[in-house]
């Protein structure tokens, strides 16, 4: 998880630079790449952390997204702060939340 949370912070926060266009590219992909991102975040930290609550779980995360964001902006290295980028971080940490909840309940049917 250490690691995972490093290379998340190094990626969002490394010097932007101009993107080759290729196939697969399609306008806000970046929003994409953001909800999975913290998609996995939220799902790796429930696992490693199964009994944190709705709030301890998005002051957590949901402030690391935030932080992220302002760092973005502040620091000048091509990047700037996305309200989009936010919602996708949030709904990500958000799904990762509700399919965490809904495995442990199928496997305690089981």
């Amino acid at each position: 998880m250490p690691i995972y949370w490093a290379f998340l912070t190094y990626m969002l926060l490394r010097p932007g630079v101009e993107n080759k266009e290729y196939f697969f590219m399609f306008p806000h992909l970046d929003k994409l790449i953001h909800f999975t991102i913290f998609f996995l975040l939220g799902f790796f930290f429930r696992v490693r952390f199964p009994k944190v609550n709705l709030l301890y779980y998005f002051l957590i995360l949901g402030s690391y997204a935030l932080l992220t964001e302002i760092l973005q902006d502040t620091m000048n290295w091509g990047r700037s702060l996305e309200f989009l980028d936010a919602v996708a971080d949030t709904l990500g940490l958000a799904l990762a939340y509700y399919i965490y909840n809904r495995y442990v309940k199928f496997q305690n049917k089981i």
